[in-house]
């Protein structure tokens, strides 16, 4: 067969979850462009954590910036993979085989280095002490309805 008979097929290209070029463009495609409210009202959440932007320093701006890029990297993904499945051919799609947890680790370590940290619960009260407070609050009670 010569190179002008050669049938052109038409080229199957995978679906996208068009994340990176979200971090490279800062456009959203319109069929995700619901995530940009939740991007922003993000962004707008961990600066009031921070304080407010006013109380941010330069490189913590810079940091915010970033968490947000690649929370939008993430976001897309996670669409991609409600709107498409997990699993191909028994092994986890490309996305999240390749970058996903990379995103999302580098995401923690950024909001690591904010200084937001996973809130820590307080010790665990034995039940003596949780007895005691019983007793103290019964007795604080008790003494207001005698004034």
């Amino acid at each position: 067969m010569k190179n002008s008979e050669k049938k052109h097929y038409p080229q199957i290209r995978p679906k996208r979850h068009y994340g990176y070029s979200f971090l490279v463009t800062g456009e959203m495609p319109q069929h995700r462009a619901y995530l940009l409210k939740h991007l922003s009202e993000c962004r707008a959440g961990i600066a009031s954590d921070m304080g407010g932007e006013e109380a941010m320093t330069t490189g913590q701006l810079i940091i915010l910036d970033r968490i947000i890029g690649k929370l939008g990297v993430v976001r897309c993904i996670e669409e991609h993979c409600r709107e498409n499945g997990v699993f191909r051919d028994q092994q986890l799609v490309g996305p999240l085989k390749e970058s996903y947890l990379a995103y999302s680790n580098s995401i923690r370590l950024d909001l690591l280095a904010l200084g937001i940290e996973k809130r820590v619960a307080g010790r665990v009260m034995s039940p003596m002490e949780i007895a005691n407070i019983v007793d103290r609050e019964t007795e604080s009670e008790a003494g207001e309805k005698q004034v």
